[in-house]
């Protein structure tokens, strides 16, 4: 099916239709920080006709026969597959993503979580227990909740709009997408692919608004009694705020939230393989992704031929004709900006990179070259908050031990990974590390569907993905009876 041509603003879509309301804000581009498009800015009583319109919708789509649904959403996958290239154009535009993490990493990797997701549609059912009394009966079905609220980030928004949207209604749920204020034109082809693939009107509801409104549309929306669960993925801090609202409203949410991501390369790695996982792993998209490798901690004995490794993959990889990878906008640039200079402050060193940031400046975009730091401590900021950017910090450990307990040391716990040619070793120290995922002798970054996505502690709780992504939208019933 053909795309539809994108809106001179980019509309809200409520109950199906798409409305431009008279309040509107920019979109600033990376690449130019320029605006490049308009985007229609939801009022709380803009969110709530949203939530009241998936509340109508609710009992006739939670009455579809699974079949129903799953070809719906199998439509939505071929549409959006149709769609790629524009589709990834879009978020190139609104976050600067280049066209391998946008055309050939984010957008396929939402397409085949669709197409899972709607393969396990079928599969779901109850079970009949044995009961203890005689000559009685019972069965446990599993039902959908009602309305769910997802509030979802700008940094992969095909991969967290089919999550969050897509586990909903194949539940059975209707759904309000409140998308991120940097990305919202990725979002709007995310839910023109469901209308267009013939999901009825109301099921899938999309709000936008301007950051300041943001708290107020948002609280609207949890407060409101037909929402009866909510799915944050975003920072440690904002999930904070929400999950507090959620608990004064006694509404469970799903939380993926921030990572402070530590890859151990052990004395007996193979030094290849661990340059190359570190490496993507701390630079693929920026390192605007919530599994990038923050910290790398490896292992005295092979310290300095790893970071010589290091030196020479990130020196010969650099293209001085090609322009420094982007940030989302200005603030993410100074924000990481600063961290590197208190480290470099506090007695870190340069193993790649520059404290000039502003030479990497292209065309007026938002740019910064990979950075590297060495001689980290724990105390440093750079080494406890989460960067967001194309950057990654060095140390230096003298036990597998050691380096266990300091992955362990940081309040997040997403991602994690572990190099060694030893894979009774790895595994050994995989039960240890406290994380949602750890992965051996590949990068932090790994996200597929049939593997459960979600972290411990500061990183949140609940699971995405696969066969628990739809227990998450799921309730429990037991019904008895006398036979």
């Amino acid at each position: 099916m053909a795309a539809p041509p994108r809106p001179s603003v980019i509309p809200l879509i409520i109950n199906g239709q798409e409305e431009c309301p008279g309040s509107t804000f920019d979109v600033i581009s990376p690449y130019t920080n320029q605006t490049c498009w308009t985007t229609a800015s939801a009022s709380a009583q803009d969110a709530i006709r949203a939530v009241e319109a998936a509340e109508a919708a609710f009992s006739s789509w939670s009455q579809t026969k699974p079949t129903v649904r799953r070809d719906i959403l199998l439509k939505a996958a071929d549409i959006l597959e149709s769609r790629l290239e524009q589709n990834a154009e879009y978020m190139r535009t609104e976050m600067g993503a280049d066209v391998g993490a946008s055309q050939h990493f984010i957008v396929p990797l939402g397409i085949r979580m669709l197409r899972d997701i709607a393969g396990r549609i079928t599969s779901i059912c109850g079970s009949v227990p044995v009961v203890e009394e005689e000559g009685q009966s019972a069965m446990i079905y599993k039902e959908p909740m009602g309305v769910i609220l997802g509030i979802v980030p700008w940094n992969a928004p095909y991969v967290f709009g089919v999550r969050s949207a897509a586990c909903a209604l194949a539940a059975g749920n209707t759904t309000i997408l409140k998308s991120s204020e940097l990305s919202p034109c990725s979002y709007w082809a995310l839910a023109r692919a469901f209308h267009d693939a013939g999901l009825p009107a109301g099921c899938l509801n999309l709000v936008s608004c301007r950051p300041q409104d943001a708290p107020e549309v948002v609280n609207a929306m949890i407060e409101h009694p037909a929402v009866r669960k909510i799915n944050f993925t975003g920072s440690t801090a904002v999930g904070r705020k929400i999950a507090g609202t959620c608990g004064q409203n006694l509404k469970p949410c799903l939380m993926e939230l921030g990572g402070k991501n530590s890859a151990i390369v052990c004395a007996d790695a193979d030094i290849k393989t661990a340059v190359k996982g570190v490496l993507g792993g701390a630079y693929l998209n920026s390192g605007q992704i919530c599994m990038a490798t923050d910290r790398i901690l490896v292992h005295s004995s092979i310290a300095p031929v790893f970071i010589d490794a290091l030196k020479e993959a990130l020196t010969s990889s650099s293209d001085p004709t090609s322009p420094p990878p982007t940030l989302v906008n200005v603030a993410s640039k100074a924000r990481v900006s600063k961290l590197v200079k208190d480290a470099l402050e506090g007695g870190a060193h340069l193993i790649h990179g520059s404290v000039d940031q502003d030479s990497a400046q292209s065309n007026n975009g938002v740019r910064m070259a990979p950075v590297l730091l060495g001689g980290v401590n724990e105390n440093m900021t750079a080494w406890q908050e989460e960067a967001f950017a194309s950057l990654a910090a060095c140390m230096i450990v003298e036990s597998d031990e050691e380096a266990i307990k300091i992955a362990n040391g940081s309040g997040y716990g997403l991602s994690a990974a572990v190099f060694t040619e030893d894979l009774r070793k790895g595994l050994a120290m995989a039960r240890k590390i406290q994380s949602g995922a750890v992965h051996i002798n590949s990068m932090t970054i790994h996200d597929e569907a049939v593997l459960p996505h979600g972290g411990v502690k500061n990183s949140g709780w609940g699971r995405f993905n696969a066969s628990q992504g739809l227990e998450e939208f799921l309730v429990t019933k037991s019904v008895t009876w006398m036979d």
